[in-house]
């Protein structure tokens, strides 16, 4: 279990579970300090907040020495259609994570809990899936410390930006999410409030490194 006196760093603290995670932490009063590195400032007050803004995820090594904690949070993921091509898109969900998992092994941080995506595999033919999917696995070749991934379904919740088909989804699992049981039930839509406050208990869990997916996160 975590002990008080520790900092936690959150890498996409702007995002909808991000923003909900650094939230999260700041309540629990688990950590001393909460690092949030964000494209741009939290409208968060709290003590314990710390926040960077960094534009460019390939400079982070330059600030290792801010960022040595006791487990790194990694919650950085775009779309293809806000990154504009499958280029940018690749250098958000598969390149930032790797910078971040390089950073963690060379500060030797003891865990890094990442958000994947359901059905991520490196064999499937869709571009985003397979991005995931190689990402975990590029992730894994690059640190070596206690790793899990989260694998959420369709998150519910508030967002800057109007993204239509997850609005589409929303408003589906709203009215047929009870619908998904049993082998069904890792479809289901989920909170990125719930999704944040999983992610904040498997840090401060001895478990071995696994995935686990939207119907193993109901902590």
């Amino acid at each position: 279990m975590e002990s008080a006196g520790q900092t936690a760093v959150v890498f996409g603290a702007t995002g909808l579970v991000g923003y909900e995670l650094v939230k999260t932490l700041l309540d629990s009063h688990r950590y001393t300090t909460v690092v949030a590195v964000t494209r741009r400032l939290l409208p968060l007050t709290n003590p314990a907040l710390e926040q960077l803004v960094l534009a460019d995820y390939g400079q982070l090594m330059t600030y290792k020495d801010s960022l040595n904690a006791s487990v790194y949070f990694c919650c950085i993921g775009t779309t293809l259609r806000k990154a504009g091509s499958r280029l940018a898109f690749r250098k958000v969900d598969y390149d930032i994570p790797c910078h971040i998992a390089e950073l963690a092994e060379a500060l030797a941080i003891p865990a890094m809990i990442v958000i994947s995506s359901l059905g991520a595999s490196i064999r499937t033919t869709n571009f985003y899936l397979r991005t995931k999917g190689e990402m975990e696995l590029a992730v894994r070749e690059r640190y070596t410390g206690r790793l899990v991934f989260v694998r959420p379904s369709l998150l519910i919740g508030f967002r800057q930006e109007v993204r239509i088909g997850e609005s589409l989804g929303v408003v589906f699992m709203r009215l047929f999410g009870w619908l998904l049981t049993g082998r069904l039930a890792r479809f289901k839509g989920i909170g990125a409030s719930q999704v944040a406050a999983a992610m904040m208990t498997l840090a401060g869990m001895a478990n071995p490194d696994r995935l686990y997916e939207t119907d193993e996160l109901f902590y």
